[in-house]
């Protein structure tokens, strides 16, 4: 038997000598293989099947050979070739989540391995894979003309009756290597995610001369599989802004997703090379990413059963149904994005539904972001609708596919602070929260190996825990695997560090609803700088307005802005005064006023005209509002002067 892949026509690959069709399923493409045509499968959908009644059954001795290339490790045991069947019966070549590669045959309905160490098979290279077995006598396992192992057989080769051949895909559904739980997880197909050209069947056992043969003749290609680093811009506007469009990662995963253009969200921040981005790979929860492609997530909220279905998080909505992004503000001097998920479990369950209504667990998150590469994260949800245990925040640095540990990190790997300047840092080597640990922290700052570093600045009465998990984990991001939780042992793809502070921050109620707010952002400023801007936001100014056209509604951290209401329709100025100290500093200070009705607004700091302001009108039904940021930092008073331009 034999696949070239040089004829493929209606889905079908054409057998040159036997003119037998057989069968692609999934999403495929011819791709350039070692001569000639090779097929690309996309390791989620793609398969080649030949009917039992095309498939040739091997005699006392049989040879497999084939030529591989892969983009990423399957996420489990995955065959180039299989003829396998529930009775244990037939032969197939595999490749294991590490890179390893077993000849396996049925003799006396029990599989016969020989098998390679991992990482045998290396990434986005051209690999010679060969078996050879004689019945009886022995089995041997050839990587790139080499016998890596030999095994010796007793009896003849069982095979089954009417069973398929598969080509690049699990005969069956099984379950991810190195999963955390088993009751977390949920049996699936798993393909390989690569180019194949050349497998053959041979009627005889060649020789190890032959084998080492037909590995040589082949030229020295290198396979058309690019590096696959998480989505980058194809073009930064330049300018502060929220902007939907449609991110790319590589076509094999991108055409997975039902999506036409603008599913996802990216917050641009001008002058700045930061990104903040709402992307389908993460399940819509925002990522900071910095000037050189580091990303960093953070939890949503996050329930779990002990001993059913595992974690219920946003995590594990690998489709993206119950999670979705959408702008809903977008001016120079503020966008404001919203969030919305309910936790579901790898099930595809949500969390405890009300037998009455039928409702569950559902978040709204809103992200008030401004120019300066800031963000407050509002989490809002129903009041008894989380039960207990639950979980609100867990910051999740993610390494890039290659990518090891300590090359986006620093030793000390996050500093830690609260708001009188008591810091500490926090290694890598502690396997355990340290004993003199002070849960009392406000800040985290993690040391990307950035120039711009992600910090969370939490509000007064913050709890935080911190911990190191050296490997990660890969079920998140990116990966469709149903399962909540799988070990990262190789670094083939985008891989989730679980090393990090986590946060009880304060929880405010509003009616029936319940509220915490954060202050993020990614920037340059060292550690003190972090905590004066943090002590901005938690300890803000003192606001005091002139006259009675405008009233002072109050400050909002959940927004981090003044609120400010117009009261007199042809009110022209808003005079305001900011009690800025040492205690109470000011940086970068923003307000919103309600019913503006106007096409503008210019400021004055201090009676002189100020430039470095960003105005933007948000309209609404109810009227134009006016958001003003400043770009200002002060600890002492400042008059501030908001003047209308109609």
């Amino acid at each position: 038997m034999q696949w070239d892949f040089e004829n493929i026509t209606n889905r079908t690959c054409v057998e040159p000598s036997t003119g037998v069709a057989d069968t692609i399923e999934g999403n495929f493409e011819a791709a350039p293989g070692v001569v000639g045509k090779g097929l690309r499968l996309d390791g989620f959908t793609t398969r080649i099947v030949r009917e039992g009644k095309n498939l040739v059954k091997p005699g006392a001795e049989f040879t497999i050979e084939a030529w591989v290339a892969l983009g990423e490790y399957p996420l489990s045991w995955c065959p180039v070739i299989t003829t396998e069947s529930e009775e244990v019966k037939g032969y197939r070549l595999l490749i294991g989540p590490y890179g390893q590669v077993s000849f396996e045959v049925a003799i006396g309905e029990q599989w016969v391995a020989c098998s390679s160490a991992p990482q045998t098979v290396p990434l986005r290279k051209w690999v010679h894979l060969a078996g050879v077995c004689a019945a009886g006598k022995q089995m041997t396992l050839y990587v790139n003309g080499k016998a890596l192992n030999s095994v010796d057989t007793y009896g003849p080769l069982t095979f089954p009756a009417k069973t398929q051949c598969i080509i690049g895909m699990a005969a069956a559904q099984g379950r991810p290597s190195d999963t955390i739980r088993t009751w977390g997880t949920v049996p699936a197909y798993f393909g390989l995610d690569g180019i194949l050209d050349d497998i053959l069947v041979f009627d005889k056992a060649l020789t190890a001369e032959k084998v080492h043969e037909h590995f040589s003749n082949y030229p020295a290609t290198v396979p058309e599989i690019p590096p696959r680093p998480l989505p980058k811009l194809d073009q930064n506007p330049g300018r502060f802004g929220a902007f939907y469009t449609k991110l790319k990662y590589y076509p094999g995963w991108d055409n997975l997703w039902p999506v036409e253009q603008d599913p996802d969200v990216v917050v641009c921040f001008g002058d700045s090379p930061v990104k903040f981005i709402f992307w389908r790979g993460i399940r819509f929860g925002p990522c900071w990413v910095s000037e050189n492609e580091n990303w960093m997530a953070d939890q949503s909220l996050e329930t779990w059963d002990d001993d059913t279905e595992g974690c219920f998080e946003h995590m594990q909505d690998r489709h993206c149904r119950f999670s979705h992004v959408r702008i809903i503000e977008n001016t120079d001097a503020r966008a404001v994005v919203h969030w919305r998920y309910a936790p579901v479990s790898s099930h595809n369950n949500t969390w405890k539904p009300d037998p009455k209504t039928g409702w569950e667990c559902w978040v709204d998150e809103y992200y008030y972001v401004y120019p300066d590469a800031s963000a407050i994260r509002k989490v809002c949800w129903n009041k008894d609708s989380t039960g207990t245990p639950f979980q609100l925040q867990e910051s999740i640095p993610l390494t890039q596919p290659g990518q090891r540990n300590e090359e986006l990190l620093e030793n000390n790997y996050v500093h830690v602070a609260d708001y009188d300047y008591n810091s500490r840092p926090v290694s890598v080597d502690l396997r355990q929260q340290p004993a003199d640990w002070n849960p009392n922290y406000t800040i985290q700052q993690f040391n990307f190996r950035s120039q711009n570093k992600p910090y969370i600045c939490f509000e007064p009465g913050n709890s935080m825990m911190v911990r190191w998990i050296g490997d990660g984990y890969n079920h998140f991001p990116i990966n469709q695997a149903r399962c909540d939780g799988r070990w990262t042992k190789v670094l083939d793809r985008p891989t989730s560090i679980s090393s990090s502070p986590c946060s009880d921050p304060v929880i405010h109620t509003n009616g029936h609803r319940l509220y915490w707010a954060g202050l993020y952002g990614m920037n340059r400023m060292d550690l003190n700088e972090l905590v004066t801007f943090g002590r901005s936001w938690a300890y803000a100014p003192d606001l005091r307005l002139s006259g009675e056209d405008f009233r002072f509604v109050g400050y909002d951290r959940s927004q981090r802005c003044y609120q400010i209401e117009k009261r007199v329709v042809n009110a022209v100025d808003c005079e305001l005064k900011l009690s800025g100290s040492k205690e109470s500093p000011i940086v970068n200070p923003a307000f919103h006023i309600q019913n503006w009705n106007a096409k503008g607004a210019t400021v004055r700091v201090d009676g002189k005209e100020f430039n470095n302001s960003r105005v933007g009108i948000n309209h609404k039904l109810g009227g134009d509002d006016l958001t003003v940021f400043l770009f200002l930092k002060a600890t002492s008073a400042v008059n501030i002067s908001i003047d209308r331009v109609d």
